[in-house]
């Protein structure tokens, strides 16, 4: 039985045509101010005056989708991965700043206007580094949810001339609210469940895949609240196991132990199990859009949510505060959004799977930009089909940005 949604999921974000006749790609290396890597490929043709920026927290986004068409309309495309592309186990939303603005600031003096694109995550990174780079030096930030010293008062941070938000969700912390299961009873064991907060229970109104399920208002209002209360238990958890560990390092101030060394350094990984647990996946009466049955993972999320794949499963306690936790992240857009006032363009997918209409409208309301165009096209998180998603979206945005330009 297959439960997967595609053929190939390594394959969902690259591109599914070939680049136009003459297209160069330059591969580029950014060195980051606190001594990082990340790496770059700069598509062009020669001659554009316009850079589209292209990166995600962890996604491989080296042969983003959107690169065909935009160079063929006339801009180049810079594809940018993080030094945690692939992993998200350690990744510090703070850090990753450092990667966008030495991407930035590559690019920035090569090309007239640089207009940033953030699709899925790459929304709510861009978005968070906006307002950091807006924002006069003094107010940008310090630290990281963690306590961990990130000073970025003294990073260069260029700003950008646009922002378009592809098929963006207002951060992963909103989206893991949304999706955490929280019938776990007991942290160290993946099937543990309370039967009353049971998501895929027929009792609570689970009906067998693929007819949709009808929860009760009643159910939904205990169950978001429960969603909320795991995710503040594995917040304490977190800031328990940071606690022992700064204190070790307080320790280690006072003299040698190889005890303290070792303490000090040791990270005790968060085990987070069943992140596939999202009501409006399998009750498509919640957040109605064209969507069919099933989460952005596949058609049965109610096995999915039991097995390995999925969002946080294995996470530092560090990343957990920075990128996982609603209560703690600062990359949520309903609150960087209120300093992004650059012009920008917002494209959904309407029958999206991960980012529904009530989070669309959560970004777009949340955004301090005067000038904020929206659009929508009948394709899934990815823009399949791409004969009525990607290809219309794609040239919607490439239509924008010489409106715009």
């Amino acid at each position: 039985m297959r439960i997967g949604r595609y053929d190939n999921p390594y394959k969902t974000v690259q591109w599914h045509r070939p680049l136009p006749s003459g297209t160069t790609c330059e591969p580029l290396e950014f060195e980051t101010a606190d001594r990082a890597i990340s790496h770059g490929w700069l598509y062009a043709r020669g001659g554009e005056d316009t850079v589209v920026c292209l990166m995600h927290p962890r996604a491989d986004f080296s042969q983003h989708y959107a690169v065909p068409l935009l160079v063929d309309a006339g801009f180049a495309v810079l594809c940018q991965n993080s030094r945690w592309v692939g992993n998200d186990m350690m990744l510090i939303h703070e850090r990753v700043l450092f990667d966008v603005a030495a991407g930035i600031s590559a690019v920035r003096p090569r090309f007239d206007r640089v207009v940033l694109c953030g699709n899925s995550g790459g929304g709510s990174l861009y978005t968070f580094y906006l307002s950091q780079a807006l924002a006069p030096e003094a107010e940008r930030l310090r630290d990281t949810p963690a306590g961990d010293p990130c000073d970025l008062t003294q990073l260069a941070m260029p700003a950008a001339d646009a922002m378009i938000y592809l098929a963006a969700h207002p951060g992963e912390g909103h989206f893991l609210a949304h999706a955490i299961d929280p019938s776990v009873i007991d942290e160290a064991d993946p099937v543990s469940c309370d039967p009353a907060l049971d998501l895929y229970a027929g009792h609570n109104g689970f009906a067998t895949p693929p007819e949709s399920s009808r929860y009760a208002a009643d159910f939904l209002e205990r169950y978001r609240a429960a969603q909320r209360a795991r995710m503040a238990r594995i917040d304490e958890r977190a800031r328990e196991r940071i606690a022992r560990r700064d204190a070790a390092r307080k320790r280690l101030r006072n003299g040698p132990s190889p005890e303290d060394a070792r303490a000090a350094i040791a990270t005790d990984f968060l085990l987070v199990y069943r992140t596939d647990a999202d009501p409006r996946c399998v009750d498509l009466s919640l957040d109605p859009s064209e969507r069919d049955y099933g989460s952005l993972f596949g058609v049965r999320p109610d096995l999915i949510n039991y097995g390995p794949v999925g969002f946080a499963r294995v996470v530092s306690p560090e990343a957990w505060l920075s990128t996982w936790s609603s209560h703690t992240s600062r990359a949520e857009i309903a609150h960087t959004g209120q300093k992004m006032t650059l012009p920008c363009l917002q494209i959904g997918y309407s029958a999206d799977n991960c980012i529904l209409p009530g989070d669309q409208d959560l970004i777009a309301r949340s955004l301090a930009t005067g000038s904020l165009e929206r659009a929508s096209f009948s394709g899934d998180h990815y823009g399949f089909p791409v004969e009525t998603g990607r290809e219309p979206a794609l040239e919607e945005m490439a239509a924008w940005l010489r409106r715009t330009g």
